[in-house]
């Protein structure tokens, strides 16, 4: 056996092994072919015992028990650039090899349980599955699922051919499809779980559910039920097929193959035995693993994962904690920044000129910490809990003892710069000061400032609560500890901060800017309106740019354009279009009307009439509407876009391609199965962008290629090294 200490054997009892997985010097177990093969050698090396009535399999990891198999394994083998034959038998072999390890769970001559607290998902959720039964802990962090969906994949290691036997076809197409988790409470209702324990009981009551199991022979009976076809009706499953690829097809939009292909694999996987069943979801597993879209979204997972350790500096320095925070302005964007910091039980004071605006901020925040997902409405015993953490105020005096205010008010700077002239005297001297502006420059904000290098841009994205990103913006003379203090900050939040250099529009809305602009540009070219917003959504977009300017509301959309225009006059134009429906006081939704009307019941966008009364005398005399391919407006609305994109790279706005990615799609909703801007440039090429571009050049600057990218062809580089 192997000397490894990442699976420690013992006997709690003389006749009950356990198996303890805890990863040595990491925070997460994860299922490497290390792992797996000294799990198989356990397993092994137990097989000697003639005595056992059973094995417990459990984490030693405070709130994880298995995360699921190693990712970086698997990226491995993508980027060993296999011919596609090979890399299909390669994962095959793979799946094949996963699904007769965790099939010995399942002809063990002893009852085999997963004591599962924390997280299992991925791999470690199949094991459980393989196992006899399984025990969840009661722990709000257990959370129990089948994510490989969100990666472009499917569970590959029998969980498509063993859960719609254990829960039934329903349940596992609900579960598999969506990649959600469910908590211990909906394993149990489901009969996924046994029992349901506290943390510390969990392995005896483990240890119990054998003893009962020896006692009834029920294991033995199911074991061998679950080797054949599920029990379901030809009309049965069929309504099932029906309504599921349906709601599927809905949520995505045909973009991501595999929640599709797992349904199809467990429909046709219910009327066979289960080795048949395994055969299908191992084939169907080849179809995906290396697909674009499973390259795109393990891109995704890695940017993330990286996100998490990132302390956005070049060398480490040490960040302060965070006790107390202040919120200047109770407005939208005031109430999501309060209720961030309650809900993470950080006391938070929240303040605002209007003392009406106070009070309604208030009720807001409450409103929001205060809202049970269970019973989808504001619980009592939450407000009870939270309330004590939030501080209406009206003076600054109350303010200043917060060591973080963050000012979420008026975007004018004068505005701004009053009240930080106002306040900066009376804060601590380690305090930091930071704004929420989204626009204006920090080191503009910051002059005369007597501490400019404990102020910082704090920029978080509306809502607040589902909005994951958060920009930190340094001035010129922004410190590497206030940098670091609120990347630690962001991150306790539970956000996902990245570094960015000071400009006009820092990274997320500079890149906006652009592809919005175009958009009103195609208009009064003549492309109707919903042709634009349908390519931006074929492409991928949550929504179109049209309707996103109606949500942003046109009168934000004229003043952040104004900043963008000011600072890159020669690619970013003043709109007259937008400068007219401004001007008769469409500003959007809030108005009930700007690009589309709103005056419905529902207030959602449908296309009004009246639009073409101010688009029509900008067309120029023209009798036909421009008429472009779906690829042509695809290239009018992103390249401009990616343009933008290698400039802040240029001028080291944003540190690396990958701050450029997440930014996007966590900022924006940047479509994940593409893999981020610059992912999506590399599956192009430098080349091929530089002839897409050929057609445009006689508009413009905005069309012109970067020295960046002129170079990248120029050496066939790529943005992802």
């Amino acid at each position: 056996m192997s000397d490894s200490r990442t699976i420690q054997l013992t006997f709690p009892e003389p006749d009950v092994a356990l198996l303890t997985f805890d990863l040595p010097g990491k925070g997460a177990n994860i299922l490497s072919r290390s792992v797996l093969e000294e799990f198989y050698e356990h397993l092994q090396a137990l097989e000697k015992r003639f005595d056992l009535a059973g094995l417990v399999i459990t984490s030693g990891k405070p709130d994880i028990f298995i995360a699921g198999a190693d990712l970086r394994e698997f990226a491995a083998a993508l980027d060993a650039d296999q011919p596609p034959a090979a890399l299909r038998k390669q994962t095959i072999e793979i799946c094949t090899q996963g699904q007769s390890l965790f099939g010995l769970l399942a002809n063990r001559p002893y009852v085999t349980v997963a004591a599962i607290h924390g997280i299992s998902v991925g791999g470690g959720a199949e094991l459980a599955v393989w196992c006899d039964r399984r025990v969840f802990s009661h722990a709000e962090s257990t959370q129990y699922g089948f994510p490989e969906v969100k990666l472009g994949l499917m569970p590959g290691w029998g969980g498509t051919a063993r859960l719609p036997r254990l829960v039934g076809l329903g349940n596992a197409v609900e579960m598999i499809s969506s990649g959600e988790s469910i908590d211990a409470k909906a394993a149990g209702l489901m009969g996924l779980a046994i029992d349901v324990a506290a943390p510390a009981e969990l392995v005896p009551a483990a240890i119990r559910v054998v003893r009962a199991e020896q006692q009834s022979g029920d294991w033995l009976k199911d074991r061998q039920r679950w080797t054949g076809p599920i029990a379901i009706s030809e009309t049965e499953l069929g309504f099932l097929g029906a309504t599921a690829s349906g709601y599927i097809q809905q949520h995505t939009h045909g973009h991501y193959p595999a929640p599709l292909s797992a349904l199809e694999v467990m429909l046709g996987g219910a009327g066979v035995d289960i080795a048949t069943a395994l055969k299908m979801e191992a084939d169907a597993m080849s179809d995906l693993f290396g697909s674009p879209v499973n390259r795109a979204l393990i891109n995704v997972f890695f940017l993330t994962d990286r996100n998490k350790r990132d302390t956005g500096l070049a060398k480490p320095v040490a960040p302060k904690t965070i006790e107390s925070v202040a919120v200047i302005g109770a407005g939208i964007m005031g109430q999501g920044i309060a209720a961030a910091n309650v809900r993470r039980r950080i006391p938070a004071t929240i303040t605002d000129a209007s003392p009406e605006a106070l009070r309604r901020g208030v009720e807001k925040v409450l409103e929001e910490v205060s809202f049970n997902k269970t019973i989808k409405g504001p619980d009592a015993k939450r407000a009870f809990e939270f309330g004590p953490l939030l501080t209406p105020t009206s003076t600054d005096a109350e303010v200043a003892r917060a060591s973080l205010v963050i000012e979420a008010i008026v975007e004018r700077e004068e505005v701004k710069r009053e009240f930080y002239s106002r306040l900066e005297p009376l804060l601590a001297p380690d305090a930091i000061l930071a704004s929420n502006t989204s626009t204006i420059p920090i080191t503009q904000l910051a002059a005369g400032l007597a501490r400019p290098e404990r102020f910082v841009g704090l920029h978080f994205f509306n809502p607040v609560r589902k909005m994951p990103l958060v920009e930190v913006i340094r001035g010129e003379k922004t410190s590497d500890e206030t940098v670091a203090t609120m990347v630690a900050y962001a991150k306790r939040l539970g956000k996902s901060p990245i570094v960015v250099g000071d400009g006009p529009g820092f990274l997320v809305n500079r890149l906006l800017l652009p592809y919005m602009h175009e958009a009103v540009q195609l208009l009064v070219e003549g492309v109707p309106l919903k042709a634009i917003d349908k390519a931006a959504k074929a492409f991928g977009m949550p929504m179109g740019p049209l309707e996103l300017y109606d949500i942003v509301g046109l009168d934000t959309a004229m003043h952040a354009g104004a900043v963008m225009h000011s600072a890159f006059p020669d690619r970013v134009s003043d709109s007259p279009l937008l400068r007219a429906l401004y001007g008769a006081g469409r500003l959007g939704q809030k108005s009930g009307a700007g690009f589309y009307s709103y005056r419905n019941k529902k207030k959602r966008a449908e296309p009004d009439p009246t639009l073409d009364e101010f688009i029509r005398p900008l067309l120029g005399g023209k009798s036909q509407p421009e008429k472009l391919s779906g690829e042509q407006l695809t290239d009018r609305l992103f390249l401009p876009m990616l343009l933008e994109a290698t400039r802040v790279l240029e001028e080291h706005v944003a540190r690396d391609a990958r701050d450029v990615d997440l930014g996007l799609i966590f900022g924006i909703g940047f479509p994940p199965f593409r893999g981020g801007l610059l992912f999506w440039a590399d599956t192009l090429g430098a080349s091929a962008i530089l002839k897409r571009l050929e057609p445009y050049k006689s508009l413009g600057a905005r069309y012109a290629p970067t020295p960046m990218l002129l170079e990248m062809a120029r050496r066939d580089a790529k943005f992802y090294k």
